[in-house]
């Protein structure tokens, strides 16, 4: 029975939807519906809608400005995406936090179209050694990760700034990424998780800023 609710709670959900009507419109539909359990679950259907509606609308004005600054190489084979910066907490000092910059640089093979895709990735952190990211693995927007773990390339790790305690290192990596995955992941952003002994980092590449790197990297 259970099942048989939602399952016709999304189908009044969808009529409602279909008839193009205003929100607020949408909310008085609902509540025309024969249970009061029906209403409320059509209610938040509803209103995740129209969040999800809001939210696409947002990313593909965004879209644009991370499209306008996309740089294409001389003969339109290379792409390169602008660099984004985040600052990661690790801690509860000030000084306990992760600096994670991150672009995409694209390549189109010659004679062949195909684009190759890197996501090149530095993070700067204070500690008393450097951290060996060894690997690193997809994961959902609930913070879910695969467990096929993918192969990431350390350009380097350098040390700065350095006293009896702790350096200030600079941890580069470039992963490849394929042209369909990123395809495949426009609409809902990604989540990387780069793994170093047992702890790990999670960057996370929005939606906008997808949409407006794969509308010039084509």
């Amino acid at each position: 029975m259970e099942l048989e609710a939602v399952s016709s709670s999304e189908d009044e959900t969808q009529k409602i939807l279909a008839m193009n009507l205003s929100h607020a419109e949408n909310l008085i539909e609902a509540k025309k519906l024969k249970t009061p359990r029906m209403v409320k679950v059509v209610t938040v259907l509803l209103t995740n809608a129209r969040e999800e509606k809001i939210k696409s609308e947002a990313d593909l004005i965004e879209s644009e400005k991370f499209a306008d600054l996309v740089i294409i190489g001389m003969n339109g084979d290379t792409f390169l995406g602008v660099k984004q910066d985040v600052v990661e907490k690790t801690g509860m000092l000030d000084f306990d936090s992760d600096i994670q910059s991150f672009y995409l640089e694209g390549i189109k093979a010659k004679n062949i179209g195909s684009i190759s895709h890197k996501l090149h990735l530095s993070i700067k952190h204070k500690s008393k050694v450097k951290r060996n990211y060894n690997s690193a693995n997809l994961c959902d927007k609930w913070g879910r990760c695969d467990d096929n773990l993918l192969k990431i390339n350390v350009i380097s790790s350098i040390a700065a700034n350095c006293d009896k305690n702790v350096c200030e290192y600079n941890e580069i990596i470039e992963l490849d990424l394929s042209d369909e995955l990123l395809k495949n992941s426009m609409n809902s952003g990604m989540s990387i998780q780069y793994n170093y002994k047992n702890k790990s980092n999670k960057v996370k590449v929005s939606t906008a800023y997808l949409m407006g790197y794969l509308k010039v990297a084509k």
